[in-house]
């Protein structure tokens, strides 16, 4: 599974956007998380601009 680095990211949401399985979702504070409808493609990685998304 991946995870979101919420010191590094920056709330603009693209990872929202890469996901095909719509794991990735909006928390309180502007930022984002992984789910765990997550398969594991990493598609959000390559949409991050600031590589705020890494495998755990």
């Amino acid at each position: 599974m991946h995870v979101i680095d919420k010191d590094t990211c920056i709330g603009c949401g693209a990872c929202e956007g890469t996901c095909p399985v719509g794991a990735i979702s909006a928390t309180d504070d502007g930022k984002f998380e992984i789910g765990e409808a997550c398969v594991d493609c990493g598609a959000c990685a390559g949409g991050c601009p600031v590589s705020a998304i890494s495998a755990e």
